[in-house]
């Protein structure tokens, strides 16, 4: 299931629209003189209509780095935790994955996958952008691991433009269990937009999904540069976790 926050409207925003736009102005400017964004191919995000933008995963700070360089509101998905802690920090953490677009989404339960993709649909389907990671986790050792069939999905279902985007040096800026990046300049490289229009009529063929799956992760792959591997990254966190 999903919870939307921010359904009151306010000129004919939603709330959490007014705070993403708000923080991204007054935040933008420092993040911006800080760490310094490097984006070539921004020409390829689409100025109007729905898009998915299909990045690499590397630190959590990708998902303040890609909005502070696409003019458009970006939705992105997050676990729901993130909305209900408390105190200072909890409330602090859902200011801030508000201002960044994203979507609280249970992925406790079965439906946890269904649940984002119906998200994902209902952003597109308002002609906005949604972000997502096909890797479902960031990277344990900066490489790129295989990507779930879900953001194939749901470019069929839409028929919404792929837009790949490589987040370059963000895991040596922001290791894992740091909370905030080092000193540096961020990189990000997008590509073309991908149409999968060739493949009308055939979502829920598993084969199908795959070949766009695989071919999204081909993309990012060339942007990015990273070795790739063809296995999910969270069995490799499992694995680790268990050893």
């Amino acid at each position: 299931m999903w919870t939307r926050v921010g359904l009151r409207l306010i000129g004919g925003y939603t709330l959490d629209s007014v705070i993403y736009r708000v923080l991204k102005a007054v935040l933008g400017p420092l993040i911006w003189a800080i760490w310094r964004p490097q984006v070539e191919g921004l020409r390829h995000v689409p100025e109007s209509g729905p898009a998915i933008l299909a990045s690499n995963h590397l630190a959590v700070f990708d998902s303040v780095f890609l909005p502070l360089v696409v003019k458009r509101h970006i939705t992105f998905i997050a676990k729901s935790d993130y909305f209900t802690g408390r105190g200072f920090k909890g409330r602090l953490t859902r200011v801030f994955m508000g201002a960044v677009g994203a979507i609280p989404v249970d992925r406790a339960g079965g439906d946890a996958a269904q649940a984002s993709l119906g998200t994902g649909k209902r952003v597109l389907s308002g002609g906005d952008l949604f972000g997502i990671y096909p890797e479902g986790t960031r990277s344990p050792d900066g490489r790129l691991y295989r990507g779930k069939t879900g953001v194939a999905r749901l470019a069929l279902e839409t028929g919404a433009p792929v837009v790949p985007v490589a987040m370059m040096n963000t895991g040596e800026l922001q290791p894992i269990g740091k909370r905030l990046p080092r000193l540096g300049r961020a990189r990000i490289k997008i590509g073309p937009p991908l149409h999968f229009g060739r493949y009308s009529g055939l979502v829920g063929d598993r084969t199908v999904e795959r070949a766009v799956t695989d071919e999204i992760m081909d993309a990012l792959r060339e942007l990015s540069g990273q070795d790739y591997v063809d296995e999910y990254a969270a069995k490799i966190k499992k694995k680790g976790q268990d050893a």
